[in-house]
């Protein structure tokens, strides 16, 4: 057990801006004798700024970092006791494998018998006994980065600090060396600190995981508690595969998520507290429907090599389809033939009658107008009778010498809400012509935007969906007609991995146990 005695470093309160970027915001970390501790987290979190803060190489805004008991903030790097592996080795090109790790001993004027001794021993550590003699040029990936590794660790230092030194490395040296970095360490018996965005990496080396996002620590622990008891969504994303669910917290040891409630070993939450909640792919096994906690569909079936990965659907997702009113085109010309206009005909909500104005209904319309010779574009205005009525009403978009009248029918646009997985969509009927659909440059994007598709959180409309759209004609042959569109949310799905076979298609109970569910407070934003 860590205690006070065998800490060596503490970052107290350490900050760190760039200009008006705030790269770390107030880091707070013990770390410990003999410890292979990760910083782990996508580019940008502040790990690697982190690391050279305590490198020596920038120094924080504010805060302190202390090492045994020292603030060294303002020391000089070479003053530290600590060395640092770089991203990229810096080995001395023109120098063999033995000048290069004799190198900072040499500096030191350290006598030569001794410097023998102790490259020597590094060598054998490193396994590269024989090769004193080498030109680091000429040596894999692997090999310069345990000179480099060899070169850091013959000067003794307390602390060797790691800069992502494996990502260089193709993925079967990378694991190769993942392991044969934890021996070099629990052979040295010093502390190492190593930042990666691999959560492999982290997982099979470290003895302690800090995990960052945005210039923060969202959680520290050993893999094991980073890997079963996540923190948060952002940890359980981040580290292995999850199935994240929306639950509530009924009471002590009962969780609530796809209308069941499910016993659990978490406690401590508020009653009827919303939150996370994970199962591990690994840990929910497929059984005969009547056999299961929850039921769904087999939507996909995937072989990794070592296990099928199966997609079930146990929620299915939300849906809304609309009309789509494809014509020809409909654009009216002047008497002199070089000026155009065009509009289309729309639905419109009742509930947005109270708000509208005059460019939205241009907007709604697309009602545009131009010369048709130069193609500059007319300014254009709008006259209608509208009224926060249902009904159908007539609008009169003009420009300089022309003039087009549409229809719009407002209508009590109603919503497909799907209670069970919280969640509402709703989107209009919509006309549109042939060129229109055929010149689309992103036609999915388009429709939804020309349907006004909208997907919701029903306990929080401010939180969007995202929404996905089909349709069964094709836009480069498309003529006129009605044609059905649909939008739709994905359903809730849960991802296992098992090495049973089964089929698409199928309809299967998934069981997990109590151990398995994980609930964590929700991240507040």
């Amino acid at each position: 057990m860590n205690n006070e005695k065998n800490k060596i470093i503490e970052f107290k309160n350490i900050t760190k801006s760039f200009e008006d970027q705030v790269v770390l915001k107030g880091i707070n970390l013990d770390i410990y004798e003999n410890e292979f501790v990760t910083l782990l987290g996508p580019s940008g979190c502040g790990k690697t700024t982190l690391l050279r803060i305590l490198g020596g190489f920038l120094e924080p805004s504010n805060g302190q970092v202390i090492f045994n008991g020292e603030d060294i903030a303002k020391l000089p790097p070479y003053k530290r006791e600590l060395n640092t592996v770089f991203q990229k080795y810096a080995l001395f090109p023109h120098m063999n494998v033995y000048d290069n790790i004799a190198f900072g001993l040499k500096i030191k004027k350290v006598p030569r018998d001794l410097i023998d001794q102790k490259v020597m021993k590094m060598l054998k550590l490193i396994g590269l006994e024989g090769y004193e003699k080498k030109n680091v040029t000429l040596m894999s990936g692997g090999q310069q980065q345990r000179v480099a590794i060899a070169r850091a660790l013959v000067n003794e230092p307390l602390v060797l600090l790691l800069d992502e030194p494996l990502s260089a490395l193709d993925k079967n040296l990378r694991k190769e060396m993942q392991y044969e970095l934890k021996r070099i360490q629990q052979e040295v018996g010093i502390t190492f600190i190593f930042v990666t965005h691999d959560q492999e990496e982290a997982l099979t080396m470290s003895d302690k995981i800090v995990v960052m996002n945005e210039g923060e620590i969202e959680q520290v622990g050993t893999p094991e508690d980073i890997y079963n008891e996540p923190a948060n969504r952002y940890v359980a994303k981040f580290i292995g595969e999850s199935n994240i669910v929306e639950g509530i917290m009924k009471d002590d040891y009962l969780v609530h998520f796809d209308d069941i409630d499910f016993e659990c070993v978490d406690h401590g939450f508020k009653k009827n507290e919303p939150v996370d909640v994970i199962i591990r792919p690994e840990d929910i096994d497929i059984v005969p429907v009547e056999m299961g906690k929850l039921t769904g569909t087999v939507e996909s079936v995937l072989f990794k090599g070592v296990h099928y990965e199966i997609m079930v659907e146990t929620v299915p997702g939300t849906h809304v389809t609309v009309n789509m009113h494809v014509q020809e085109e409909r654009n009216v010309t002047s008497t002199s033939g070089t000026e155009k206009i065009s509009a289309n005909d729309f639905y419109l909500d009742i509930d947005d009658m109270k708000n509208i104005d005059d460019k939205e209904i241009i907007a709604r319309a697309d009602a545009q107008a131009w010369n048709s010779q130069t193609d500059e574009s007319f300014s254009v205005k709008v006259e209608t009778n509208l009224k926060e009525e249902i009904g159908e009403y007539e609008a009169t978009y003009s420009s300089q010498n022309i003039s087009v009248t549409r229809k719009i029918w407002v209508v009590d646009q109603g919503v497909t809400e799907n209670k069970k997985k919280n969640e509402a969509i709703s989107a209009f009927s919509f006309f549109k012509t042939v060129d229109e659909i055929k010149e689309a440059m992103a036609l999915d994007t388009d429709i939804k935007v020309w349907a006004n598709a909208q997907g919701w959180k029903l306990n929080d409309e401010n939180e969007s969906l995202d929404i996905y759209v089909d349709y069964d004609f094709d836009p480069e042959h498309i003529k006129p007609g009605i044609y059905k569109v649909t939008f739709w949310t994905t359903g809730r799905e849960f991802k296992i991995h098992t090495t049973k076979f089964v089929e698409e298609g199928k309809e299967v109970g998934l069981t997990f146990s109590k151990e398995d569910i994980h609930v964590m407070e929700k991240m507040g934003f």
